[in-house]
């Protein structure tokens, strides 16, 4: 084998591995690579038809990952929706991720009908990408319970729109959020939260005071 087909396996190898990803920006950044390999190998060997099929996928991949990377952050992108508790959806969904929350959220004990519980779906266009359950603690205090991202949305931070929006705490009469104690993997650090042993917490704005 020469160098030369080295390449071309390589190029070929990143494509089928790209395919097998579930995050969808890991997704597109390693067919982006796989792309970028195999328009050198195939201008190598002359075979153009390949080259112009990989320069268009390569223009495809850096389309939607600059549109990822832009919306990441946007609040047109994803909207959080407040349902109810004990909703059919909200249990369907947490039933549907049910393995893959214990993996990050391994001390989760959720209780759809406490009263002193809410819960937020997070959506992009039609898809549920996140949730954030939690319940106060009667001090002014919002004890996250689950902090969850489907795997597809993995690589971006959906439940920062939830805190974000301090009002979705303060009509529950919240004034601070405390996250779930020993999270996996958890991103907080960049929304304002300072660490609190094994949970991180953040104050909340408080309201303008009535004129």
């Amino acid at each position: 084998m020469t160098w030369l087909d080295l390449i071309g396996w390589t190029g070929s190898a990143l494509l089928v591995w790209s395919l097998l990803q579930n995050r969808l920006l890991r997704l597109r950044a390693l067919n982006l690579l796989g792309c970028l390999v195999l328009i050198g190998f195939n201008a190598a060997v002359g075979v153009w038809p390949m080259v112009g099929l990989n320069v268009v996928l390569t223009a495809i991949n850096i389309w939607y990952l600059a549109r990822m990377l832009v919306t990441r952050h946007d609040t047109k992108a994803y909207q959080v929706v407040e349902v109810r508790t004990d909703d059919d959806f909200l249990a369907h969904t947490l039933r549907l991720h049910d393995r893959d929350i214990a993996r990050f959220n391994p001390g989760l004990r959720w209780d759809a009908k406490a009263g002193n519980a809410a819960a937020f779906l997070i959506v992009n266009g039609d898809e549920v990408v996140g949730v954030v359950l939690f319940r106060t603690t009667g001090d002014g205090v919002a004890q996250v319970e689950l902090d969850y991202v489907t795997p597809r949305y993995r690589d971006f931070t959906p439940g920062e729109f939830v805190y974000r929006q301090s009002q979705y705490f303060r009509k529950h009469g919240c004034r601070t959020v405390v996250t779930p104690p020993g999270m996996v993997s958890p991103y907080y650090g960049k929304l304002g939260f300072r660490r609190e042993g094994d949970s991180y917490v953040l104050d909340l704005p408080q309201a303008p005071a009535a004129v």
